[in-house]
């Protein structure tokens, strides 16, 4: 009895076995290695065998397994594919390439995506914080030792600006191009405020964009000192344009038509003005004098003085010497423009004052710029540069204590007070000219009244993004 039970036992395992695995003659080859070496007698064998039968699954089920095993090795063996986006950011010394392939794109791909790109996008122009939509099509295979997952690189798309999207997608043949402008509507806005402390800071609480601050600043910078003429109490008030999409929602601003700042009780307005006989715009006031001078004061946007023309004390040589130009501290990198329209004489090292550029606007005047981070492109000896044009980024080289730009003005080859200069004027209005200024301020007069002024405009720093 003891043995009987004994083999029955052995049976209750090898049947699950042989139905597991499917196979009847596998299933007689695990039986027979179980098996005790002493041959039972054949009732017993008999016995066993009913009872395995009666715990083992039917015989018709048995023989379906193999078809439950082919459809399982049928599913590893599929492919299959999904298309996956992502959107990535310009990191700080990022180039397209270096963002493609890290995302996933093959060296290849990549490169074919931004020569298609570059027919409508300078990728050089890539901005830190931008943002890159990448669309792959995403393979998951089989491999020997399991499954593999591959990306193809199926399109990049960037927005060059709020209303244009460049895209390179891939077709049969490889990669093409496609660029999408949204069609914008203009309309005008009014804004403006009291300045309390400053007129960022002002200008900010009132909701103006900080693209029309520092344009607003550019304009009346050849006439106001930003560092010494604002005070408390001052006022300053913008029309300019806004363009907004199908839903109203403003996506971008436009130019400044007309601005005005009353300092002191003294109020100064400039009205853009393109004059017909020679097709140049600029800002010109109610007189029909051009705001535009021979140098800027200040060729630096929100910057702050730190030390003047003049005798001082020198930061790093501890004893007092002549000071002979304006210094004006700002975060290193920050833009630095050409004061006026001229030819660079030099842009090299140049001792003390680290990397150094001077350009030569007429015969009497130059101007020069030290302690450069680095030059903009383009800028080199003998090379003509226009006002406000980018020459180079603030920095700290040569002998210096901190990131700032050292500023000279010469006249006649001698260094004078920048932020005292008396400066030539501008163009003139004058007869057939004159009169259609006069024509113009006058329309323009009436739109600005007819436009309430706005306590808020709507800034598009905070506007969410898509």
């Amino acid at each position: 009895m003891r043995s009987k039970i004994k083999q029955t036992s052995s049976y209750r395992f090898i049947i699950p076995l042989v139905t597991i695995i499917g196979g009847a003659s596998i299933g007689g080859m695990i039986a027979y290695s179980f098996l005790p070496d002493e041959e039972p007698d054949i009732s017993q064998a008999r016995d066993a065998s009913t009872v395995a039968e009666d715990v083992s699954s039917p015989e018709p089920q048995s023989a379906q397994a193999p078809k439950a095993e082919i459809q399982l090795a049928s599913l590893s063996e599929e492919v299959i594919t999904e298309e996956v986006t992502k959107t990535v950011s310009v990191g700080k010394g990022d180039t397209l390439m270096k963002l493609l392939t890290r995302s996933g794109a093959n060296t290849q791909d990549s490169y074919d995506a931004i020569v298609a790109l570059s027919e409508k996008y300078n990728p050089r122009q890539l901005k830190i914080g931008q943002d890159v939509k990448l669309s792959f099509l995403k393979e998951d295979r089989p491999v020997a030792n399991g499954r593999e997952e591959t990306f193809q690189l199926v399109s990049v798309s960037l927005k060059e600006d709020v209303d244009r999207e460049v895209a390179a997608i891939r077709q049969d043949d490889g990669f093409s191009v496609k660029e999408t402008v949204i069609e914008l509507e203009k309309k005008m806005a009014r804004a403006g405020g009291t300045i309390e402390n400053s007129l960022f800071l002002s200008a900010a609480q009132s909701g103006l964009p900080t693209r029309v601050t520092l344009e607003l600043i550019r304009i009346f910078s050849f006439d106001v000192d930003f560092q010494r003429e604002i005070q408390a109490g001052d006022k300053f008030e913008v029309y300019f344009e806004r363009f907004v999409d199908e839903n109203g929602t403003a996506l971008k601003e436009g130019r400044i038509l007309w601005a005005s700042l009353t300092l002191s009780g003294d109020e100064i307005s400039l009205y853009r003005f393109k004059t017909k006989d020679d097709g140049f715009t600029d800002y010109y006031g109610p007189n029909g004098q051009s705001v535009r001078k021979t140098l800027m004061r200040t060729p630096i946007d929100g910057a702050r003085l730190t030390s003047r023309f003049g005798k001082r004390k020198h930061p790093i040589l501890g004893y007092t010497k002549m000071h002979r130009g304006a210094d004006f501290g700002a975060p290193r990198g920050t833009p630095i423009m050409a004061a006026g329209n001229g030819v660079v004489e030099m842009a090299a090292r140049n001792g003390a004052y680290g990397n150094y550029v001077r350009i030569r606007h007429t015969s009497e005047y130059k101007t020069a710029y030290a302690h450069m981070k680095g030059y903009a492109k383009g800028i080199r000896k003998g090379a003509r540069v226009k006002q406000g044009q980018i020459i180079g980024y603030v920095g700290t080289t040569g002998r210096s204590t901190g990131p700032h730009l050292h500023y000279e003005v010469l006249k006649s080859g001698r260094q004078i007070n920048p932020l005292s200069v008396k400066l030539p004027a501008g163009r003139k209005l004058k007869g057939k000219m004159m009169n259609a200024f006069k024509s113009h301020m006058k329309q323009m007069n009436k739109d600005i009244a007819a436009l309430p002024m706005l306590n808020k405009v709507a800034s598009l720093e905070e506007k969410p993004q898509n």
